[in-house]
């Protein structure tokens, strides 16, 4: 999985609210930590995550922006969990095309639990494709 975020404490955050193993039937969670965007597209070009976690709210490249460019650049994209800061920009996600939305503060029960039904949805092929 990678956490994509322009501050370390923001993919500190997010690592250790979803945890390493965020159900038992998905398996333990390799991340890979990405800073900038350069790094976010060499890893999907590279095919290193199954699933990727941006922060909408990363500079000077915000993850709704990453998530939009990333549906319609890469052929077979990772499924998208889209993290922001205020419960409003929820409605943000259906723009950006993420798989679901996390609301700073994460909880981890929450955060585990959308992280592990986005890999269950994917694994099974129901995520909705996106256009």
């Amino acid at each position: 999985m990678l956490v994509y975020s322009h501050r370390p404490e923001v993919r500190e955050g997010i690592i250790n609210a979803v945890g390493r193993r965020p159900a038992p039937d998905v398996g333990r969670v390799r991340y890979v930590e990405a800073g900038g965007i350069a790094e976010v597209l060499a890893a999907c070009d590279a095919g290193e995550a199954d699933l990727l976690v941006l922060d909408g709210e990363a500079q000077p490249t915000g993850g709704m922006g990453v998530a939009k460019q990333l549906r319609h650049e890469i052929i077979d994209c990772p499924p998208i969990v889209l993290t922001v800061r205020r419960r409003d920009d929820r409605w943000l996600a259906t723009w950006s095309e993420a798989d679901a939305v996390l609301v700073h503060p994460l909880d981890p029960i929450e955060a585990a639990e959308v992280v592990a039904q986005v890999l269950r949805d994917h694994q099974a092929g129901t995520l909705t494709e996106k256009e």
